[in-house]
């Protein structure tokens, strides 16, 4: 664990890394050169005392000398204090970015499972956490160089006073590791809870839901579950901390009164003559210094074991190995379509769930067909798109392309070369440009296909209407960030699909949150577009659905009919029955 770590913070930066751990090395030295001079300077300054001409250039010296030194310290003290927060900065930067890199290589399906949840809840808990624990350890260093040079001489004058003080310190540190590890294990058994304490804080907060609680009355209540919550966590807290705390002062005792007996030692051979003012002062400093570096070594020995346990849940977290991933020796995307999409007698079912998302799917797209998938909320059609954009693999059967499995292709080009907007896109509080260009980030500078896209999408005219246009900065959540309303919001989402010249384009519920005069313009437009492509539509509106060549109807899961609008009306099946029904609704 501790290899990996410093694997870590070299890697964040050798140079400052370097700096840190040689301004720990000087700075160790200062406290016993500290001591030691002014040992001389009493030893001397008795020395002169009674005589009639008092020689004191030895003395003065001594001073300037003691100054230097303390100069020094500080400088050596600023150095070590700069260097180790940059480093610690850049560690922490790096590691959180290491973690966002980490969690985007994972599959849709753990971002469902909420014990994936609290994983990612206790990696991301250490983000702070990583830096304290480089902080221990660079003052842990210091602590052991400083303690082994005055434990060193301390055995050499009198082994009594440091064997007296390690073995006072012992149960001190068995109370702090048994505390720490009960400690470890509350915060792992409470991370359900503290995730849902800051989930109601958020939705308490939250600018995307502060309608709805204000509407619906609800900040009384997300307060009430929120202090609830809060309450239960704390009193437990707080229980675990007196109890450990109470121990500590108990434990600490043994030491403090291991030290006033080597002062009352040190006393009665100073009395007798058996050492000088000087020694004295400088074996009391020294046992002072031993004692508190006993003290913060066993403590900070436990508290850093503490805080490596605590970052066995990072490095744990980087252990997931997502399955599916990126096949380097897969094959490209295909030139051009000529068989198109297939899927054959494909079955999904979540994680941990008995239901089965989709059972036995099986139809085939050609190439520049424009197919609707029609069925009411939970029949599947999501599960069926995200199994296309292969964010699942099927529990069973196979999607072809080009009469291959999916798997076979890379990964990358399978997600490059199909376009899809889903109804619970994101509104990134963002610059309009980059809320577009977010379908293609790597063509975010080319300014001229954005505006392409935007044109494309009707999005040109929301953007034209914004104080700053395409760079104006989209949602509340930032400084002059100006919202939009539903439909202008789905006009720009939308334009990411044009971003990609992608072979197969996919719209999950695109026009919710449009007008019917708009919705009928985008997909007319989104049908012209589109012309000679594979384009898949998901929507509850009959009239755009019927604009499709050929309509797939979901049940529970499993395909009930499949074929032209005309064709589907003649069965008089479910298409006929829903059809009917939300035309009734405009007559």
């Amino acid at each position: 664990m501790i290899k990996p770590f410093f694997e870590l913070v070299w890697a964040a930066s050798p140079g400052l890394t370097l700096v840190s751990c040689f301004a720990v090395l000087i700075r160790s030295v200062f406290p016993l050169l500290v001591l030691y001079i002014g040992k001389l300077l009493v030893d001397e300054l008795v020395l002169q005392v009674g005589q009639e001409i008092p020689e004191l250039d030895h003395f003065y010296s001594l001073l300037v000398i003691l100054a230097v030194v303390s100069i020094s310290q500080f400088i050596i003290n600023r150095i070590n204090q700069v260097t180790r927060q940059l480093l610690g900065d850049l560690f922490q930067y790096k590691t959180s970015a290491s973690l966002i890199e980490r969690a985007a290589m994972l599959d849709l399906e753990f971002f469902e499972d909420n014990e994936f949840y609290d994983k990612l809840e206790r990696a991301r808990k250490q983000s702070y956490g990583r830096v304290l624990l480089l902080y221990a350890f660079l003052d842990l260093l210091t602590t052991v160089i400083t303690m082994t040079v005055l434990a060193v001489a301390l055995l050499f004058f009198n082994p009594f006073f440091f064997l007296v003080i390690i073995l006072a310190a012992i149960p001190a540190a068995v109370s702090e590791r048994y505390f720490s590890k009960l400690q470890y294990r509350f915060h792992k058994q409470w991370t359900p809870v503290r995730r849902q304490m800051w989930y109601h804080y958020f939705l308490g907060t939250d600018h995307d839901y502060a309608k709805e609680i204000k509407v619906f009355g609800l900040s009384g209540f997300l307060r009430s579950e929120y202090e609830q919550l809060t309450g239960d966590y704390f009193q437990a807290w707080k229980k675990l901390i007196v109890r450990r705390a109470s121990w500590n002062v108990v434990m600490n005792m043994f030491i403090t009164i291991s030290l006033y007996g080597g002062y009352v030692i040190l006393a009665v051979q100073a009395i007798n003559g058996v050492i000088t003012v000087g020694t004295l002062t400088f074996w009391i400093g020294a046992l002072v210094k031993v004692g508190m570096d006993v003290r913060g070594l066993m403590s900070g020995l436990v508290d850093s074991e503490e805080r490596l346990t605590y970052l066995q849940d990072f490095f744990d977290f980087f252990r997931i190995q997502p399955k599916i991933f990126e096949n380097e020796d897969g094959l490209p995307w295909p030139e051009k379509l000529v068989q198109g999409i297939e899927f054959r007698n494909v079955s999904y079912r979540y994680n941990k769930s008995d239901v089965w998302a989709l059972k036995g799917v099986s139809f085939r797209i050609s190439p520049s067909e424009k197919m609707a998938l029609v069925g009411e909320n939970g029949a599947g059609k999501t599960t069926l798109i995200r199994l296309l954009c292969r964010l699942y693999d099927p529990t069973g059967g196979q999607i072809l392309l080009e009469g291959v499995d999916l798997k076979e292709y890379r990964l990358s080009e399978v997600r490059k070369n199909i376009g899809v907007i889903f109804q619970d896109f994101v509104r990134f509080s963002m610059q309009a440009k980059t809320n577009i260009a977010v379908g293609n980030i790597e063509q975010r500078d080319n300014m001229a296909r954005i505006e392409e896209s935007a044109e494309k999408s009707l999005a040109a005219s929301v953007i034209e209407s914004l104080p700053k246009g395409y760079e104006q900065m989209l949602g509340k959540r930032f400084d002059k960030g100006y919202d939009l309303s539903g439909g202008q919001w789905q006009k720009i989402a939308i334009a990411r699909a044009f971003m990609n010249d992608a072979d197969v384009l996919i719209l999950d519920e695109p026009t919710s949150a449009l007008d019917a005069r708009a919705e009928q313009e985008v997909f007319e437009r989104f049908t012209t577009l589109t012309e000679g492509k594979l384009s898949v539509v998901i929507s509850h509106r009959f009239s755009t659905v019927r604009m499709a060549e050929r309509i797939l109807v979901l049940e529970r899961g499993e395909v009930i009919e499949f074929g032209t609008h005309y064709e589907l009306m003649q069965q008089d099946g479910q298409y006929a029955e829903l059809f009917n029904l939300q035309a009734a609704g405009y007559q």
